[in-house]
Formats: structure tokens, sequence, C-alpha cells
């Protein structure tokens, strides 16, 4: 069976095609794609964030591919925020939905076994760490990961009777009260917040191993000092990878840490694999990079397969909740289910968390040569399929002598919106939303992978034309023609390959 799926685009019409006469269609798709835009900005929420940066219609999509609805395509690495594993409509899905509904199966039932909901529970389980799989319960949460935090945290807090929670700054769980609590920025006084350890910014200021364990000791510090101002805890809440703080990987070594900190004195583990989870940073689940077994994990994102889904997977012991004592009535989508046990089964069978970090791996280090070109590319970081770029203003000092330059927002809009231009879709985050973020399907074709560089190395390449003027025009052809020059290597060596075989 093949690992990736071509979509049927890799090159999307320019929005801009030079010479192109408009047709009378092209002008009625326009019109409608404005209408609606119109419609929208008129009757939604002023809390919309997507469509403010992103203006397009999607009207259809495979794969890496979405079109939109004034005829022009895109390459979607944003993926739903990390959503689709498999991309846009991918045919396992599809056929798992289809199945659902010709069935006349119910396609909802609150908390009642049904096959589909055993089919999904029996795959889930036999992708889980060893150590949690053998001794786990699951619980069907809401439809959103930030439910299935929000259950987490009311679960631990049951089984130890304390209330307390340790989080991390940078840290993104949701939306709802007590997701927000543990993320980075909130301060609700029951959250401890902790140094989430990183190179680039670290919080020490040292970065590597030295700030991973001045961070481990900031934590056994803060749990063990009686004046500390910080009583027991009920748990403790980590991203193995922070996504939306910026893409920020945490050390193995570091992870390991916690978990004996957090062991040695019985405060439940939860792993917060919303995001990660689903092969997207090269392993099924990120906690395996480190080896460690938490006690608890909340999912969500992938393993809908696309459908809302979120489920909260944890050690049988915390078992302890009374029935009813947590509930959704939106717990039983029957299509979620079955489209979330196929795209498991294709991940794991297929071998896509080993691609993802071979893959990522190949993409980080080619995306690496921009910061070498161009002094507004501050860090590339990442793990598998989940990548980011860090904008910086070079031309303003490092807050410290040797550190970085300033996080440049306003750079990292620009290189949004040209990547746009280009027919590559792209999401935002980090501290000062200053780090441009690639979430690509794990279905994405080497060819793909060059195009999304490409018109990724171009876009930076204009805003830093743009900001620090003409003369660094050369640059831009020496990082351009660099990134023609690794797809042209790459299509050599899958003809080579080809060639052999046959």
């Amino acid at each position: 069976m093949a690992v990736t799926e071509s979509a049927p685009e890799t090159a999307p019409a320019m929005p801009e095609a030079a010479g192109a006469r408009a047709t009378q269609e092209d002008v009625g798709a326009r019109a409608a794609h404005e209408g609606i835009l119109r419609r929208q900005a008129a009757r939604e929420s002023a809390a919309r964030t997507y469509a403010r940066a992103l203006p397009i219609v999607p009207v259809r999509a495979r794969g890496l591919t979405i079109e939109g609805a004034d005829g022009n395509r895109y390459l979607d690495c944003l993926s739903g925020a990390g959503t689709l594993a498999l991309g846009h409509n991918h045919p396992v899905v599809l056929e798992a939905i289809r199945k659902v509904l010709d069935s006349g199966a119910p396609l909802q039932v609150l908390d009642l076994a049904t096959p589909v909901k055993d089919a999904f529970t029996t795959e889930l389980f036999r992708t889980l760490p060893p150590g949690l799989a053998d001794h786990a319960r699951v619980q069907f949460c809401g439809p959103a990961g930030t439910d299935a935090v929000e259950a987490a945290l009311k679960l631990v807090r049951a089984a130890t009777g304390r209330s307390g929670i340790l989080a991390f700054a940078g840290a993104y769980h949701g939306m709802t009260a007590g997701a927000l609590a543990a993320s980075g920025g909130a301060s609700d006084v029951r959250v401890a917040r902790l140094p989430y350890p990183q190179d680039y910014r670290c919080p020490f200021g040292v970065g590597g191993e030295p700030g991973a364990e001045l961070a481990a000791r900031w934590t056994e510090s803060i749990l063990d000092d009686t004046k500390s101002g910080v009583p027991s805890p009920a748990g403790m809440i980590l991203e193995p990878v922070q996504g939306e703080g910026g893409v920020i990987p945490a050390r193995d070594d570091w992870m390991r840490r916690m978990r004996e900190i957090t062991s040695a004195r019985s405060i439940p583990l939860i792993a917060d694999e919303v995001q990660t989870g689903v092969g997207r940073t090269g392993a099924f689940w990120a906690v395996e990079h480190s080896g460690i077994t938490p006690d608890v994990m909340v999912l969500s994102k992938a393993i809908g397969g696309s459908l809302p889904l979120a489920v909260v997977v944890y050690r049988e012991d915390l078992d302890v909740w009374e029935p009813g004592a947590h509930a959704g009535t939106f717990r039983g989508n029957q299509l979620a289910m079955a489209a979330g046990a196929a795209t498991l089964a294709y991940v794991r069978e297929n071998g896509l968390a080993e691609r993802a970090a071979a893959l990522g791996t190949r993409m980080i280090a080619q995306l690496q040569s921009l910061a070498d070109d161009f002094g507004c590319v501050g860090d590339v970081r990442g793990r598998g399929l989940m990548i980011g770029v860090e904008l910086v203003d070079p031309e303003k000092p490092p807050s410290s002598p040797g550190g970085p330059h300033p996080a440049a927002p306003e750079l990292a809009v620009a290189v949004q919106r040209e990547c746009l231009r280009r027919g590559l879709i792209v999401e935002l985050g980090g501290r000062n939303s200053s780090v441009v973020r690639l979430l690509p399907p794990l279905t994405i074709s080497d060819e793909q992978a060059s195009a999304v560089l490409n018109r990724l190395a171009d876009a930076v390449a204009e805003v830093a034309k743009a900001h620090t003027g003409p003369a660094d025009e050369g640059t831009r052809r020496t990082a351009t023609g660099r990134a023609r020059k690794v797809e042209h290597a790459q299509g050599t060596e899958r003809t080579r390959r080809a060639e052999r075989s046959g």
C-alpha cells in the first residue's frame, strides 16, 4: 500500500497569473468568492481568527491541495491546525464514513457501546505506549481538545484530592476556562507556572542541556520548598512540543526528568498530545521519543480522522469517578470514530510516523539555510512534520549580548501573506506570533515538500528584500537557487532509484 498520496495539483495556479485574460466565468467566480467573504465579515463574531489572515473560500480539497471558490489552488500546510493527518478527503477516511452511512448505524449514541466505537477503541489501544495500554481506561469527552483537557484536570483532582495544577510558560491547552488557566498568559492562582526549556530563547539564557537542567531544578525547588507558595498539586500538564507556543520541542532528557520528578512525588503527569499525536512528530505519540509513560494522555485533532473527537486515556487506578461525573452530549460521534479508526490504522500500517521523522529532518535542514542567507530568520526548529521558522528584526539589537534579536511579528505576517500569494497556506504562532508554522499532512510527497520549501523560501526572500532594501537581491537569488538545487537533486536521486529497481 502506498504511504503517500499526491494531490491532484502539486503546483497550484498562481492567484495573479501573468497575462491571463479574465473570462466571464472567472469574473463570476471571484464575485461569488468576495460575496461570501463580505457576508462572513458582516455576520460572524469578531473572535474569528484564521479567516482574517487567510481570505480564501475553500470549495474542494484533496490531499495537500485546496481549491478556492475563485478557482485558485493552494498547498495547505495548516491541515486544520494539525487535524488532517492524511490530508483532505483521504480515500480510507471517506470509505470509513460511507460504510457507516450506508449501514444504517446510528450516528449519535451518547456513551452507548457500538461496533464502531469498539473498533476505534481497539485501534487506539493498539497504538498507545505499552506501559499505558496494558492498564488504561478511556473517557470519551466533548468533541474538542479543550474538552479533553478539562476532563483530565477534573480527573486528577478527583483522584488526588488536590486542586493545584503545574503548567508551563508558553503552553496552549485550549479555550475553555480550565484549559486557558493552564495555558501561557493566564493567571489562575491554582496554576503554578514553570519554565519550559528551549534553546533559542532560553529563560535562563544558556539553552541546551544546561538550560533544561536549570528548568528541572527550578521545578524541584518549587515542589520541595515549603515556602514556595505552591502546595502539592493534583497534576502536571505539558506538551512534548509546544505548538502554539512557537514549535518548541522539549528535550528528551528534560521529559524524563519531569517523569522522575512527578513519579517521586505522586503527581500524575498529563501529556497533551492533541496536536503532537498520530505520527506528527516522527513517533506515533510524541512522548515515545523520550521513552516516558505518562499517567494521562489528552488526545484530539487527528484521532478523529478530520471529524470532531476527543478522549482522555489514563491509568486505571485513577478511575475514581462516579457515574455521570463527567459527560458530554456529543461524545458518541460514530462518523468520527470510524474515520479515526481508519486514520490510526493507516498511519500505523504504512509507517507514516517514520516517514514524518525522515522527511521532517530533511525539510528542517533545508530551511535552516534560510537563517544563513537572511538575517530576519532567527531560528528554524521542529520535530517531524511540526516545523517552525521564527522571524526576527535584525536591525534591532539583541536584548542581551549574544542573544537573539527581538521577535518580528510584522515580518511573520508579511511572510504568511507572501506565501498565500504563491499558493501556500501557513499558520503563525509563538509568543509574539512571530513563528511561521508548517503542519503538512503526513501523506505529503517529496515533490510537494519541495514545492512548499521553494514557495516559503521565495516568500522569505521577498519580505527580506522589502525590509532591508534591494541590496539583498543577490542573497535572495542565492537562497532561492539553493532551494531549486535541492529539488533537482531529489528528483535525480528518485530517477536513479527507479532505474536501479527497473
